[in-house]
């Protein structure tokens, strides 16, 4: 990682999760959060704090997009339509989770893999208070976490997958909402560093159906390989390719 973390355990916190975390990043467990980057595990959850901000994963911001009839309005759920029972997507750059979220309200089961460790342990703790949620719960029930580099875990990916999703934007994202707390802190964290060759050759391997990459509106296609359609929005569009 670029910057240096912090991982601190108080009160009510996931014990074995900040100790599993602790061994993967090599971190020792502090007492106090530190001066810039905290992983924190409290009571709440788990949090990143540092520079006088605090993100946490939340898929209740969410719940506005999938229900009340907007799911269907979603440009991801459209390039993904499908009513084939038992469908499978990978997400293989899922980042905090939201596009797999997507996917998963519109039936897939999906895989959701992401190598940076800070930013997995905030999905995975964000996934779990989700599985407790009323609403969200049957959604993300169908959502699971694999941590590491797509790049290596896609070619040994051995069940047949109908849709791999490719954001290879994050965590550079387009202004949003969210840009405060939530980028001015994860960009201080390394960015995948996968290359786009790379990651596209890796989808192709595991044999889906359908990949569909995201990519700003007027961005060249991904490893400069033309998509079989496109769907345009305003900021964004998305690359279908059918195999």
């Amino acid at each position: 990682m670029s910057e240096k973390i912090v991982v601190c355990l108080e009160k009510g916190g996931a014990r074995d999760m900040a100790e599993a975390f602790s061994r993967r990043t090599n971190t020792p467990i502090a007492e106090k959060p530190g001066e810039h980057l905290t992983v924190l595990f409290n009571s709440k959850g788990v949090s990143l704090t540092g520079y006088g901000l605090t993100y946490q994963g939340d898929f209740e911001n969410m719940l506005h997009r999938v229900t009340n009839g907007r799911l269907q309005h979603e440009m991801l759920v459209r390039a993904s339509k499908s009513e084939k029972p038992g469908r499978k997507a990978i997400d293989a750059t899922a980042g905090m989770g939201e596009d797999g979220f997507l996917l998963a309200a519109q039936g897939y089961e999906v895989t959701l893999y992401e190598q940076n460790p800070v930013i997995a342990v905030l999905l995975k703790d964000a996934l779990l208070r989700a599985k407790k949620h009323p609403v969200l719960k049957e959604i993300a029930a169908r959502m699971k976490l694999a941590e590491g580099n797509s790049v290596e875990l896609m070619p040994a990916h051995l069940d047949p997958v109908d849709v791999i999703y490719l954001d290879p934007m994050f965590p550079a994202r387009q202004k949003s909402s969210l840009i405060n707390k939530k980028l001015q802190l994860i960009q201080k964290l390394e960015p995948p560093c996968s290359q786009e060759t790379d990651l596209f050759d890796a989808a192709i391997s595991a044999d889906p159906d359908k990949i569909i990459v995201k990519r700003p509106l007027k961005s060249e296609f991904l490893a400069g390989r033309k998509p079989s359609y496109t769907l345009s929005g305003k900021a964004i569009r998305y690359d279908c390719y059918t195999l």
